[in-house]
């Protein structure tokens, strides 16, 4: 599949197929991650793969909502994808280098969370991965992460920064309405 038409045809998937993912297709979608760019190539990403229909459940708990008493969108799909991929960064990694002492000390002010951008990049990999092979995929971020933590025992030295239904879509989103570029792309500065 052409990359431009996968960008263009990628939809965020909230119902899925009960029906298993293939290893090979599991595999593929993170060999797409093993090969996203990182700041300085440190590859912090960490991934838990959620099969288990009870953790899976557990996870689905943890997300919250905009709204008061509201519920997530992506509950049913955390809940009910055969696939959940956790996404942690190792602390300490992306955006960092070792002073005199080989201490970790951040590069820039928002260096100790540059892993963000890598594992934006690295799932946004995964999500068209997933795509091509005619899997489905939804973001998930808004979560309770210290439950998130306890449920899959995530070492102090890692983040959890998002949870990725992975499977056979249920459903057809239809695209989502776009700003044009030059909403959103200025020539030379930014306008006044």
């Amino acid at each position: 599949m052409d990359v431009m038409q996968a960008i263009k045809d990628r939809r965020s998937i909230r119902k899925f197929l009960a029906d298993p993912v293939p290893e090979e297709a599991l595999n593929t979608v993170l060999e797409a991650i093993r090969l996203a760019p990182s700041w300085a190539n440190t590859q912090c990403w960490r991934l838990v793969i959620v099969r288990d229909a009870e953790t899976r459940s557990k996870l689905a708990e943890t997300l919250k909502s905009t709204k008061p008493g509201g519920k997530n969108p992506a509950t049913e799909a955390v809940r009910n994808a055969p696939i959940v991929i956790v996404a942690c960064a190792a602390k300490e990694l992306s955006g960092y280098y070792k002073d005199e002492d080989g201490r970790s000390v951040p590069v820039t002010d928002n260096g100790e969370w540059w892993f963000m951008f890598d594992l934006g990049v690295a799932l946004e990999h995964a999500a068209l991965a997933a795509h091509a092979l005619g899997l489905g995929t939804v973001h998930v971020g808004l979560f309770d992460t210290a439950e998130v933590v306890k449920i899959l025992s995530v070492p102090e030295d890692n983040v959890v920064v998002e949870l990725l239904p992975l499977g056979w879509p249920d459903q057809e989103p239809p695209a989502r309405p776009r700003k044009e570029i030059n909403e959103v792309a200025f020539s030379e500065k930014y306008p006044g």
